[in-house]
């Protein structure tokens, strides 16, 4: 969850600013509001420990500062407005509004279709239920250095794209079907990297393979090192990683509080995986 407060004017320029309580909760869902405002009283520590965007109206020439991410530090409620203290992080770069109310806006559930008072356009308090920080890494906003072994493509990711990393072992073809007839059950792709030939090295087709799946299911059997390697990535792309495992010895210590689907190589153990990846995949879309 995350606290949008969107401004106009000088706006966010300092540490201090100011919010409306005539324009708090606003653009809001109803089960937000209850949380957040029970008895219709704004719950000001629940608030403060959420992260804060801080934008700027769009401007008619376009000229707007860009919208940071940040915490806000103290809320006082004096008459009608919340004064507000806050400030910013340095490590998350500005996001221009073509991002932020446009090509994001929807992943964020920020509204700026309503005909008459789009979110881009009203001064606001509103609060979101969806995880800021994922999002922005969705949309390469604040992402890590680039690695020198290999490169990040700047394609989007596509949302019915899975990723299967698992060891290239014969042993491991009717897990990887399974996992496909579970994939293809919930109209979504499935590829490995040994799908794809674009490049002369694997890991950079790996790398690829990554940044463009929504979702990365990684087998852990075996305890294979590509596949923690390859796990390790997808987490630090803030991508949903969906663990399975034939045994729990199978389960670093590192990531062993990571919930994960154990399932048994054999007919009845395949169908039951295939089974639980689908419910799991199902929740997943859900969510978007």
């Amino acid at each position: 969850m995350f606290n949008l407060l969107v401004t106009s004017g000088i706006g966010w320029s300092s540490s201090r600013g100011t919010m409306s309580s005539s324009r708090t909760l606003e653009f809001t869902e109803e089960y937000l509001e209850i949380q957040f405002a029970p008895n219709g009283v704004l719950d000001l520590r629940a608030v403060m420990e959420l992260p804060t965007v801080f934008a700027w109206e769009n401007s008619w020439d376009g000229n707007q500062p860009s919208a940071r991410v940040g915490t806000l530090t103290r809320i006082q409620l004096i008459g009608h407005e919340y004064q507000l203290e806050y400030m910013f992080d340095s490590d998350i770069p500005p996001i221009p509004n073509s991002i932020l109310f446009s090509t994001a806006a929807d992943d964020l559930h920020i509204d700026t279709k309503k005909a008459n008072f789009p979110e881009s356009s009203r001064n606001h308090w509103s609060i979101k239920d969806v995880d800021l920080f994922k999002i922005l890494l969705k949309h390469r906003i604040g992402q890590c250095s680039k690695p020198k072994v290999f490169t990040f493509t700047d394609e989007p990711i596509n949302d019915n794209l899975a990723a299967v990393m698992m060891p290239f072992d014969a042993a491991f073809t009717p897990v990887y079907k399974a996992l496909q007839t579970a994939i293809g059950e919930v109209d979504m792709t499935c590829q490995r990297a040994d799908d794809i030939w674009e490049n002369d090295h694997v890991v950079q087709d790996v790398a690829l393979l990554l940044c463009k799946a929504a979702v990365v299911v990684c087998d852990l059997s075996g305890r294979n090192a590509n596949v923690f390697y390859e796990m390790g990535i997808a987490h630090t792309l803030g991508r949903e990683v969906i663990l399975i495992a034939q045994s729990a010895t199978d389960i670093p210590f590192d990531v062993a509080a990571i919930r994960h689907i154990r399932y048994l190589p054999n007919g009845e153990g395949l169908a039951k995986l295939s089974a639980d990846l689908k419910r799991r995949l199902e929740t997943l879309k859900a969510r978007k």
